[in-house]
C-alpha cells in the first residue's frame, strides 16, 4: 500500500507544505468518496464508420449518475490506400482500443466496478487489462497519495450482451514499415537509421503539429504517406477535471501500441514500429518505502515489496509492456503485424550520440511537453524534459551548438537546480517525465565536466555545484558501447543499428 509522505514531493517547509499534505488527504478521501458514490463505470459501445475524409472510431463511456463521455479517433484518410473497415479483424480492434481509452474516463472517480457491453473479454484478458491500467495509473496513484491495491482496484465483467469476436488468423503476407514519429531525437533517429522507403513505408502522426510535420519532410517522407490520426478528448471529463474530479498521468503509449497496430493492418504493412529505449525501464520511484533513492524497488536492497514497489512514468514504453503487448496481439489480435521497438537495444546516451551526427533536424526537432502546448512549440527551458535533452546531447555537442538549440545554456541556469539533482539521482525523485537513467545523466554531465577541467576552464554554473557536492561519477564503463539483448528486431534490423552504432 501506498505510504502517505510529504518529503517525497521535495517540499519541505511552510504553508506551501501543509496545502500539499491538505491535498493530499483531500485526494485519498476524494477516491474513497468517488468509488462509494459512483461505483461504476460503463464501456457502453464503439461504433466504427466511414466518410470521404477519414474513418472514426467513435465510444461511449458513462460513469453512472455522473456523467457521459463520447470521444472520438479519426484516421485521416487523405490518399491512403485502406482495407475496408467491415471486417471482424477491424471491428475487433476497434473494440480493443476502446478498453485503452476507458482508463482516461474511468480514473476520474476510480469506480470499483467496470462493465464492458461491446466486447467479450476472457479471464486472461481481463487479468491483462487489469495490469496495465494498475501499473500504467501507478504515477496517479503516487502523486495523488491514493492506496491502491493490483487485487481489489477494479473489477472487470462482460455484460450478457457482449459480443465475442471470432475470427480466423489473417494471412501473412504484409510487408513494410509503419514508425511512429513524435517531433523528438528517437523517432527521427529511427526513420534514419531503419529509414523509410518512399514506396512502401509509411509514418504515423498523432495530433500533428508543424514539428511533427517538419521532421517527416527532414526525413524525405511524402505527404502521401504520412498518415495523420486525431484523438478528441470528451470535453465532459475536461469539466470533471476543473471541479476536482481525480486526474493525472495514463499510459498513452498503450494508445499508441494499439492505434498503430489498426493503422498497419488497414495498409497492409507488417511492422508498427516505436522508438523507446532501453533506459525507460528504470522506474521513477518506490512507492511502497521512501523512494527511488532507499531501494529502487529492489526487494536485495530492503524493498518492503508490494503492488507499487516501482512507479515508472513511461511503463507504457517499457519492455515488459511490449513484450505483454505483443504477446496479447498475437493471441488476441491476430492480425499480420509485428509491434515492437527500434530503439530498444540502446540507451539515451546511444541515440543522443547518433542524434548528434544529424543536424538537418537540429533546428526542428522538439520534445518540450509544456512547449508542445504553444501554437508554434519552443523549448521552455525550464522543465525536466529540456534539461534531460540538454544534458544527453551535451557531451556530442559543442555549447554553441547547443545553443542554437536551446537558446540559452542550462548548464547556466542555477533556477535548474533542482531539476538537474533530481535527474541525477540526488533529489527527492526523478522526475515523472520520459527521461533517462540517472547512470546516464551522471555520465553525460560528467563527461562535459571533465572536459572543462582537463583544459582549465570555468565550470558553467551547475556543473560547479554537481562537482562540488557530488564528484565525477565512474567514466570507466563506456556506455556508449553498450547493447541491450533484450529487444524485438529481427536479425536485419539489428544488423542497421549495430552499423550506426560502429558495434
Amino acid at each position: 500500500m501506498l505510504r502517505v509522505d510529504i518529503y517525497r514531493f521535495g517540499v519541505k517547509c511552510g504553508k506551501i507544505k501543509v496545502n500539499l499534505e491538505d491535498n493530499i488527504m483531500k485526494n485519498q478521501a476524494k477516491f474513497t468518496e468517488y468509488r462509494e458514490k459512483y461505483p461504476e463505470f460503463h464501456y457502453r459501445s464503439f461504433k466504427v464508420r466511414e466518410d470521404a475524409q477519414a474513418i472514426y472510431l467513435e465510444y461511449e463511456f458513462e460513469i453512472s449518475g455522473l456523467a457521459k463521455f463520447q470521444p472520438c479517433v479519426k484516421i485521416l484518410k487523405k490518399h491512403l490506400d485502406f482495407k475496408s473497415i467491415d471486417s471482424v479483424v477491424v471491428q475487433n480492434l476497434a473494440f480493443q482500443i476502446g478498453m485503452v481509452e476507458l482508463v482516461s474516463y474511468w480514473k476520474a472517480s476510480c469506480a470499483p466496478k467496470v462493465v464492458v457491453h461491446p466486447g467479450v473479454l476472457d479471464e486472461e484478458q481481463i487479468v491483462w487489462w487489469k495490469k496495465l491500467y494498475f501499473y500504467g495509473l501507478g504515477e496517479l496513484f503516487y502523486t495523488n497519495r491514493i492506496a491502491a491495491k493490483l487485487d481489489d482496484f477494479m473489477t472487470i465483467e462482460c455484460a450478457p450482451e457482449a459480443r465475442e469476436f471470432k475470427y480466423a488468423e489473417v494471412k501473412d503476407d504484409a510487408e513494410g514499415s509503419l514508425v511512429l514519429i513524435g517531433g523528438g531525437k528517437d523517432s527521427n533517429v529511427t526513420m534514419e537509421i531503419l529509414g523509410v522507403d518512399p514506396h512502401k513505408d509509411y509514418v504515423m502522426i498523432v495530433n500533428p503539429k508543424p514539428v511533427t510535420r517538419a521532421c517527416a519532410a527532414v526525413a524525405g517522407v511524402p505527404d502521401e504517406h504520412v498518415v495523420e490520426v486525431l484523438r478528441k478528448i470528451d470535453p465532459e471529463l475536461l469539466k470533471l477535471n476543473e471541479k476536482g474530479f481525480l486526474n493525472g498521468h495514463t499510459p498513452f503509449s498503450t494508445m499508441l501500441a494499439f492505434t498503430s497496430y489498426l493503422v498497419s493492418y488497414l495498409l497492409g504493412l507488417k511492422y508498427a514500429v516505436v522508438s523507446n529505449e532501453s533506459s525507460a525501464n528504470e522506474g521513477n520511484v518506490c512507492g511502497e518505502c521512501e523512494g527511488v533513492q532507499d531501494c529502487g524497488g529492489d526487494l536485495a536492497k530492503g524493498c518492503a515489496g508490494g503492488d507499487l514497489a516501482k512507479v515508472n512514468h513511461q511503463y507504457s514504453k517499457s519492455f515488459e509492456f511490449e513484450q505483454d503487448f505483443r504477446a496479447y496481439a498475437k493471441k488476441y489480435l491476430r492480425a499480420p503485424v509485428q509491434y515492437y521497438s527500434f530503439l530498444r537495444p540502446l540507451n539515451e546516451l546511444q541515440i543522443a550520440k547518433l542524434f548528434s551526427k544529424m543536424p538537418q533536424y537540429h533546428q526542428v526537432f522538439k520534445s518540450c511537453n509544456v512547449g508542445s502546448k504553444r501554437p508554434d512549440w519552443q523549448w521552455c527551458d525550464n522543465c525536466a524534459k529540456c534539461m534531460f535533452a540538454f544534458v544527453v546531447l551535451s557531451p556530442y555537442l559543442e555549447r554553441e551548438k547547443l545553443v542554437e538549440i536551446f537558446h540559452e545554456d542550462l548548464y547556466e541556469k542555477e533556477s535548474m537546480w533542482e531539476i538537474f539533482k533530481e535527474l541525477t539521482g540526488h533529489g527527492e525523485t526523478k522526475p515523472f517525465d520520459c527521461v533517462g537513467t540517472f547512470e546516464e545523466v551522471n555520465y553525460a554531465v560528467s563527461v562535459v565536466a571533465k572536459k572543462l577541467m582537463d583544459v582549465s576552464e570555468k565550470l558553467p554554473v551547475l556543473l560547479k555545484r554537481y562537482v562540488d557536492e557530488y564528484g565525477l561519477a565512474d567514466l570507466s564503463k563506456d556506455l556508449t558501447r553498450e547493447y541491450n539483448a533484450e529487444n524485438n528486431l529481427s536479425a536485419e534490423q539489428e544488423q542497421k543499428l549495430k552499423e550506426a552504432l560502429g558495434l
